[in-house]
């Protein structure tokens, strides 16, 4: 009986290999590249990436305002210098130059003012 107990546990956990959530990094320029590595790593923290890349905003100011309410949580671990890096990584993503690497670098935007990576 124990056995059989055994088994029928084993079956039901069943490996499956992970799922890739985000874009494949080495298709990015090197000036977003870093800022997703971040990204990947404070926006899992609470909830899966799939949230933000699949939720099909574009709009830079509703990003704004989300990175920022996210930043406001206290297991979040985002600092004001790391909201920068992730919004410009979002900005990137959701202007759909994430699959080429040949498309021109992210433009300078609200968050960002002095141009910089």
């Amino acid at each position: 009986m124990l056995a059989v107990g055994l088994f029928a546990l084993a079956a039901s956990c069943r490996h499956d290999p992970a799922k890739f959530e985000g874009p494949d990094p080495s298709t990015m320029p090197d000036e977003v590249r870093g800022d997703y590595v971040l990204f990947t790593l404070r926006c899992s923290k609470c909830h899966s990436l799939a949230r933000p890349l699949q939720s099909g905003i574009t709009d830079d100011v509703f990003w704004t305002e989300y990175v920022e309410r996210m930043r406001l949580q206290p297991a979040s671990g985002i600092s004001p210098d790391d909201a920068t890096h992730i919004l410009r990584f979002l900005h990137y993503f959701s202007s759909g130059k994430v699959m080429r690497a040949d498309e021109q670098h992210p433009q300078q935007l609200p968050w960002n003012r002095d141009g910089g990576t």
